[in-house]
């Protein structure tokens, strides 16, 4: 009786133990893989490439072919050449140059000053002949605009858009020499950003920067015309 007592028991742990080895297993898979994503993820605001990897990389998006500086784009898992759905960059302002490696800061002393954004970010997206962007800013925000608010500043004109509007909170600055468009939100408890869009064949542009500069629209405009002759490059 006592063999067979001591058999059952080797026999239940044996099968105990078979059914966990899947699950720790399972566990261990599971782990490596959030692992892999969080660090693919992770932004990399310009953290320095490898010394292997190349300085630009061909990108296609929307069947349009960028031209894009390694390390400009902030995420990981868009550092690769080939077609991509979206890619998001950014660059120095005024210099327009690649950002170098983050500067590190105490969170007192993140907390005691806030630092000013120096960077204008840029999202490259395929649009798949959604409205483009100069026929919304031509049929639909008209829609929504305060039209008795319009001043004109340097060139530069601001029209408020309505408080009972999806754009409440929001003014709309255009300007012809040069042409800039800008749909930004005012200043509150945060500074106010500005997005300004434009299409390039299949993909269209997306830059934010903030309210504030538009100070030096004029700087900010040729800024990204610049920046977007240089992405498509010569055989753009």
């Amino acid at each position: 009786m006592s063999v067979f007592s001591a058999t059952s028991t080797r026999g239940r742990q044996g099968r105990t133990r078979a059914h966990l080895t899947p699950l720790v297993l399972g566990g261990v898979f599971a782990a490596g893989a959030v692992a892999v994503v969080a660090y693919l993820l992770w932004p990399t605001w310009g953290t320095v490439v490898g010394a292997s990897a190349p300085d630009r990389l061909p990108v296609s998006v929307g069947g349009t072919l960028f031209n894009v500086p390694t390390a400009a784009i902030r995420m990981k898992i868009q550092r690769h050449s080939g077609p991509q759905e979206r890619i998001d960059i950014d660059f120095l302002y005024p210099s327009l140059e690649v950002p170098g490696a983050p500067k590190h800061v105490t969170a007192d002393a993140a907390e005691a000053t806030m630092q000013p954004i120096d960077r204008i970010f840029l999202s490259i997206a395929a649009h798949h002949d959604a409205l483009a962007p100069e026929l919304r800013v031509g049929t639909i925000y008209p829609r929504y605009l305060d039209q008795a608010a319009t001043s004109p500043e340097d060139g530069l004109t601001m029209r408020m858009f309505r408080t009972d509007t999806p754009y409440a909170s929001e003014d709309l600055f255009s300007a012809t020499s040069p042409v800039l468009t800008a749909r930004c939100t005012r200043d509150a408890a945060t500074p106010g950003m500005c997005l300004s869009e434009r299409r390039v064949d299949g993909a269209d542009l997306t830059f934010r920067f903030p309210r504030s500069w538009l100070s030096q629209w004029r700087d900010v405009a040729e800024a990204m015309d610049r920046l977007t002759a240089q992405l498509r490059g010569p055989k753009g």
